[in-house]
């Protein structure tokens, strides 16, 4: 299967879409490890960390899609809502909404190549299983033992 089978206009604004949520991630969650206190600061600041290392990783493969389909990387950057609330369950749930959008967004792309482009269609159904993976911890972080 070739680029030509897909639409490459919407999909190079879908995975622009995808760069600018994911580099969004890497704002949110470094400053969230910014604002962790208390006896459980250093396991959640690394594991923050380690999450903004993975949206730059995640941005970083987006743009290098957007340049191989001829496209040009946007420089936009996703939505950052700053609740001052950071208290570690309000920094999960905004988290976890900002997961949410990622994971429509790699769903978007999915339905824009599925059954047209296999490295695309692989890269998204990758993508898809990452953020669902992430959001199921997150999840599993937001429970209280014995739920």
């Amino acid at each position: 299967m070739t680029e030509s089978n897909i639409d490459t206009e919407s999909v190079i604004g879908s995975l622009n879409k995808i760069l600018e949520t994911e580099l969004a991630g890497v704002v949110r969650y470094t400053h969230y490890s910014f604002m962790v206190f208390g006896y459980g600061r250093i396991p959640i600041v690394s594991w923050m960390r380690g999450q903004a290392t993975e949206s730059l990783n995640h941005a970083t493969e987006a743009g290098e899609l957007v340049t191989h389909l001829g496209g040009h990387p946007s420089l936009g950057i996703g939505p950052l809502l700053e609740t001052h609330r950071h208290d570690i369950g309000d920094i999960l749930k905004e988290s976890l909404e900002h997961e949410q959008l990622a994971l429509s967004e790699y769903r978007n792309l999915l339905e824009l190549v599925n059954g047209k482009n296999v490295m695309l269609e692989e890269y998204a159904r990758r993508m898809i299983s990452l953020e669902e993976m992430h959001l199921g911890e997150v999840r599993k972080m937001l429970r209280k033992p014995g739920e």
